[in-house]
């Protein structure tokens, strides 16, 4: 499936300029590559989040389609009965216009509040794509820690001191567990290869039936990085291996992309201030441990796809 970036540079935005989501946020861009992917009129579900909050601020609105506000955690409900009642319509032949559904939420309002609604949805097997922006914390209300968090951020509610350091425990595989409910098509995708994430995203709104989408989105106040450095670090977090391109295509895995290095894990949270403690020799461990938590999610990854991991390659030097 082909992306051609001059057609997409001529389709009108979904979403206008003027929002006010925080300099540098992932959201905007992820947004606009996820409605340049669909041919459709879309109607979108928004849980409450950043998302929401930022670009509908009551009384003005930055998106250009049919758009619905959700509570955090019924955004798949509703989407779910949008697209009931067009289906509805269309047997009774009242509408003949082709539509596509859109649910999109942060990992707040995905691996924790939503995923009851999330999970029904699926079971039921309405055709809908649902999107998690997942910035791994309730960055909306606070920077608290969330299933998503890693372990070893330092957040609200996983502060760093004499006690713990940053979290202590793993993130949730909610990827995985989205997998469990067999559904026609999963994916992970990165905002640092736009044209993978167009090629999903178009797959998604394709499929005759459930979709996910689980993609990676840096939060500069979350995170405690330059504005500038968004999409370094989501290319960071790729070629780590923190956060792999992946697709589940009726239950046949797909790596999308395999790093000819595999980067530590030093080189994604080095110029993140959430993790600036795990740099320290007395966090070593923790350290340590987060890495062999990414290494073995890496290479069960790589077993599912049936795919060889490629050799060690020392780093260039400089």
């Amino acid at each position: 499936m082909s992306v051609n970036l001059k057609e997409l540079s001529l389709k009108q935005e979904t979403l206008a300029s003027g929002h006010r989501l925080c300099a540098g946020c992932g959201i905007g861009t992820i947004v606009r590559m996820l409605t340049h992917a669909c041919d459709y009129p879309l109607v979108v579900a928004n849980a409450t989040g950043c998302c929401e909050v930022s670009t509908t601020v009551y009384p003005y609105t930055a998106w250009r389609s049919s758009w619905i506000h959700n509570a955090f955690e019924n955004a798949s409900a509703t989407i779910s009965g949008v697209e009931a009642a067009y289906k509805s319509l269309r047997r009774q032949g009242k509408l003949d216009q082709e539509f596509r559904f859109m649910a999109i939420g942060g990992d707040g309002g995905t691996f924790d509040i939503g995923i009851q609604s999330l999970s029904g949805a699926l079971e039921r097997g309405h055709r809908f794509v649902y999107v998690c922006y997942d910035n791994e914390a309730y960055m909306n209300t606070g920077i608290q820690r969330s299933s998503a968090t890693p372990l070893g951020a330092n957040t609200t509610t996983s502060p760093v001191g004499k006690v713990i350091p940053g979290k202590s425990r793993n993130r949730k595989n909610l990827t995985e567990i989205v997998v469990g409910h067999r559904i026609p098509y999963i994916a992970q995708a990165s905002p640092s290869n736009w044209r993978d994430l167009i090629r999903k995203a178009r797959k998604a709104f394709e499929t005759d039936g459930p979709a996910f989408l689980n993609i990676l989105q840096p939060c500069v106040p979350g995170w405690r990085y330059e504005p500038n450095q968004s999409i370094e670090l989501a290319r960071r977090a790729v070629e780590t291996c923190y956060w792999p391109l992946y697709e589940v295509e009726n239950g046949e895995y797909k790596v999308n992309y395999q790093p000819k290095v595999k980067l530590p894990l030093t080189e994604f949270i080095k110029d993140q201030g959430r993790f600036s403690h795990l740099l320290r020799p007395a966090n070593a461990e923790v350290l340590a441990a987060l890495q062999a938590n990414i290494d073995r999610e890496w290479e069960l990854l790589l077993k599912r796809a049936g795919v060889a991991p490629k050799e060690a390659q020392p780093a260039a030097t400089t």
